[in-house]
């Protein structure tokens, strides 16, 4: 084997150093999902009884988001975010005002928690990399995942890519499962059902989500 067939082509070591625990990534939690649904959906004009109506929710489950009490998942949020009419990175990360973004890793600020439906149990957290910019169709996060008893499968609109940094995800799409380790990645359209969670007792992926 010659001595350049032993270089890798990803440095994963780097990745390590990049993402390190994501709480060291921002200044404060933000949390503000469950507020951005109530003010878009406010207003749109659009009733909790009618979001009920065009996403199949629950009134209760919606107006516990919009309180906070429940923590959604993102792809809860993209679903939301089709029915009200609204870009998902208004709901994710609120509305940018530049043209670019140039985000330093201890410049990341944007902290949220999602939790399962049935536990409230914390199975990741998010922050995003580029809220600043104006009128975008992608949505990249940083994304630590947490093991979860709870498999709670998401099917919503758009398209998903993920890339595994450190740790071993586990990612069910329709009926298969993988686990993937640092430099696996994964591209599915949201439609195919899918779940995924930390097989470690935490990973962090890369994850970037288009409408």
């Amino acid at each position: 084997m010659d001595k350049q067939d032993k270089i890798p082509h990803i440095n994963l070591d780097y990745f390590e150093d990049l993402t390190g625990d994501i709480k060291k990534g921002g200044k404060g939690d933000v949390d503000e999902v469950g507020k951005r649904i109530k003010q878009v959906r406010e207003e749109r004009g659009i009733s909790i009884e009618t979001l009920s109506d065009l996403t199949g929710f629950d009134v209760s489950r919606l107006q516990d988001i919009e309180s906070g009490k429940v923590k959604p998942q993102l792809g809860t949020v993209m679903k939301l975010s089709k029915a009200l009419d609204s870009a998902v990175g208004r709901l994710v990360s609120d509305m940018g005002t530049k043209l670019y973004a140039i985000t330093r890793k201890d410049e990341r600020k944007q902290i949220s928690r999602s939790t399962s439906k049935t536990s409230k149990q914390n199975v990741y957290s998010y922050m995003s990399l580029a809220p600043e910019v104006q009128g975008r169709h992608m949505e990249a996060l940083i994304v630590q995942l947490e093991k979860s008893k709870d498999k709670e499968i998401s099917v919503h609109n758009g398209e998903e890519f993920i890339f595994v940094l450190n740790g071993i995800a586990n990612l069910t799409i329709g009926k298969d499962t993988y686990d993937l380790e640092p430099g696996d990645s994964a591209y599915y359209l949201s439609t195919t059902p899918h779940f995924i969670t930390a097989k470690t007792d935490k990973a962090t992926i890369l994850a970037v989500l288009y409408e």
